[in-house]
């Protein structure tokens, strides 16, 4: 194993931990101990570091990929939507809805934006409370190593785990491909399954089920949908198509933009209802949102009666979408020649068009697991196992994911700081 710049550099930033060798190889490091291990080094899982070391304790962070904060450079298209001022617990998914509550307001996103102006990351609004760096995301992973540094924290990547003990003194034991370390409390902020080519595992799931936690049922959330069948063919030549609607399933609605590809549709709305829809669902699209259609379609046929419907809906709708609507869905003709009835059927048709999804893309491109360690077995104040002292589980390995635009970053923090602040009290 070879251990990177960043691990070495924050391993020398502390004179109790033994320096990350630089050579190549598989050189293991003697045991050493610490007052806390995390395992992944992701948003979650530094910011609880962080919040531990500031207050003293002596804590070590590992992870089996090649550098930290794959999913923090990645995202946000690379500027990294790190935060929503309008986070509230109703923007959660949770078998407990309430689990979240505390975290949240103890760390919100005021905390987090003052760290980032504390930096001098300049960021700004995209809509709907997302703030995005207006440069770089590798800016706050910068920040999130930086404060590390300043903490004393040990960060180690390359770093792969062969096992992990508790003993009867309370202490957690575990052996990694860079030696065997010890510590009273130990943190999981492995991420859950969401883009396994980026390194995402089922090891917290697993290691939450070795001390008996019950692992409720995982999923990909945030995740475009896929089309088989008459839709698929009507559709997958509109690949790239983008329109605004409003996606309705189970009682819940997001208005945003679709877009349609080549295995079927995306886009931030269709990936909000994606968390909420399963197979069989029926999920229903509002292709005109905020426009009372009948009412449209009654004032097109007292003004312009000769104009075809097709037509029309092209000025309102992308005109390859209106097009093969009225090739499939709707009959086009002269608006003069549709009746009453006629006209309330297309407009009920366009507010709620039943689109018949087959399945997701899957983990692949999914930007969240939901499910995960059930909350049932954690203290929502301190993410500590109610079976397990010193044993804490945090981020999206936990049973609560947020919506998309910043959610899922801001449980990160809050949840890190609730699991950093309370081992170190």
């Amino acid at each position: 194993m070879r251990c990177s710049t960043t691990s070495s550099t924050w391993s020398a930033a502390r004179s109790a931990a033994t320096p990350c060798p630089r050579a190549n190889g598989p050189e293991r490091v003697s045991e050493r101990d610490f007052d806390a291990i995390v395992i992944g080094a992701g948003a979650a899982g530094l910011m609880c570091a962080i919040a531990a070391g500031q207050r003293g304790l002596r804590v070590l962070v590992l992870d089996h990929a090649n550098k930290v904060g794959k999913k923090i450079l990645m995202s946000g298209g690379g500027r990294c939507n790190f935060t929503n001022t309008g986070t509230t617990p109703a923007n959660y998914l949770s078998a407990n809805p309430h689990f979240c509550k505390s975290a949240l307001a103890r760390y919100t996103p005021w905390h987090f934006i003052e760290l980032v102006e504390r930096h001098g990351i300049k960021y700004h609004e995209k809509e709907l409370g997302q703030l995005f760096c207006d440069e770089s995301s590798k800016l706050i992973v910068k920040l999130l190593l930086d404060e590390c540094a300043a903490a004393g924290v040990d960060v180690r990547t390359h770093c792969s785990i062969e096992q992990v003990m508790h003993g009867d003194s309370g202490e957690f034991r575990l052996r990694t491909s860079q030696g065997s370390f010890s510590a009273l409390a130990l943190v999981v902020a492995s991420g859950g399954l969401s883009i396994p080519s980026m390194g995402a595992s089922g090891f917290g799931y697993q290691l939450a089920k070795q001390f008996g936690h019950e692992v409720l049922p995982t999923r990909a959330g945030l995740v475009p949908l896929t089309l088989t069948g008459k839709h698929a063919e009507r559709l997958q030549e509109l690949a790239g198509v983008s329109l605004p609607v409003e996606a309705r399933c189970n009682g819940t609605s997001f208005r945003n933009f679709m877009l349609v590809t080549h295995r079927g549709i995306s886009g931030p709305s269709i990936l909000q209802i994606s968390s909420y829809w399963q197979p069989g669902d029926d999920l229903r699209l509002d292709l005109l949102p905020g426009i009372d259609i009948e009412a449209q379609l009654q004032e097109w046929q007292a003004s312009r009666r000769d104009a075809e419907l097709k037509t029309l809906l092209g000025e309102v709708l992308p005109k390859r979408f209106a097009q093969r609507l009225c090739e499939h869905w709707i009959a086009s003709k002269p608006l003069r020649q549709y009746n009453a009835p006629e006209l309330r059927g297309i407009a009920e048709l366009l507010s709620s068009w039943p689109l018949v999804a087959s399945g997701t893309e899957g983990y692949r491109t999914a930007e969240v697991t939901l499910g995960g360690v059930d909350t049932d077995g954690l203290s929502s104040s301190t993410m500590m196992s109610r079976h397990v002292p010193g044993l804490y589980f945090i981020g999206e390995v936990v049973d609560v994911t947020g919506w998309l635009g910043g959610y899922n970053f801001q449980w990160a923090w809050a949840s890190g700081h609730a699991a950093g602040t309370a081992i170190a009290g």
